[in-house]
C-alpha cells in the first residue's frame, strides 16, 4: 500500500513552480510537511473544494501544470467536480485522490470507497480518459512522472494507508491567498 507522505515528497522533488491545491485535512497537512512553498495552497474549512479550484486555476492557466491533491472524502462532497472538470477537459490538469477509504481526522468513518465505490471508475464514467489506479510507490511515481509529461486532465486514484499527518501550514487565508497569487504573478486584492 502506497504512504500519502512518501508520494507526496516525491510529488515536489519533482515539480519547480508548478502550483498544488492540497485539500483540506491530511493532504494539506503532508503537503506542508513535504515542503512548504509559495506554489502550495492549503485548503481549511472547504471540504470537496479543491477540485473544483484546482479546475478554475488549470482553465485560467493553460501554460502551466496545475496538481490537486484531494482525498477520497473530500471529493465525495463535490462529486459533480468531475463531469465538470471532465467537460472542460484542461490539458494542463493532474488531480491526485488519497483514498485511504475512510474520513480519517474525524474518526476513521468509512467513506463510500471502503464498501462499493471506485472513484476511477467514477472519473472515468464522467468523461475522463487519463484515468489510472496505483496501490504501491513504484506505480505511482510511474504514472505522476506521465501526468507531468502528457496532456491530460489526468485522474490519479492512490490506494493509500491510514498514517496520519503531522505537519500544520499556516492557517491564515489571507496569508496563503496572498502568498498564493504573488507566486503566480498575481496581484493579491
Amino acid at each position: 500500500m502506497l504512504n500519502r507522505l512518501q508520494a507526496t515528497r516525491y510529488i515536489v522533488q519533482h515539480v519547480t513552480d508548478e502550483p498544488i491545491i492540497a485539500s483540506l485535512g491530511n493532504p494539506k497537512y503532508d503537503l506542508f510537511t513535504a515542503q512548504d512553498r509559495p506554489q502550495n495552497f492549503y485548503m481549511w474549512n472547504s471540504m470537496g473544494m479543491a477540485s473544483s479550484m484546482g479546475l478554475g486555476l488549470a482553465m485560467a492557466r493553460p501554460q502551466q501544470k496545475v496538481i490537486v491533491l484531494d482525498g477520497d472524502g473530500a471529493l465525495l462532497m463535490n462529486l459533480n467536480s468531475l463531469p465538470t472538470a471532465a467537460a472542460r477537459a484542461p490539458r494542463n490538469l493532474v488531480h491526485v485522490i488519497w483514498d485511504n477509504r475512510q474520513f480519517e481526522l474525524t474518526g476513521g468513518q468509512p467513506t463510500h470507497t471502503a464498501f462499493c465505490t471506485d472513484l476511477a471508475k467514477l472519473a472515468q464514467g464522467a468523461g475522463f480518459e487519463k484515468v489510472e489506479t496505483v496501490e504501491t510507490q513504484e506505480a505511482f511515481e510511474r504514472t505522476f512522472s506521465r501526468a507531468l509529461r502528457e496532456p491530460g486532465p489526468w485522474i490519479i486514484v492512490a490506494i493509500i494507508d491510514t498514517e496520519r499527518a503531522t505537519g500544520r501550514p499556516p492557517k491564515s487565508p489571507t496569508y496563503i491567498k496572498h502568498r498564493f497569487m504573488e507566486s503566480l504573478g498575481v496581484k493579491p486584492v
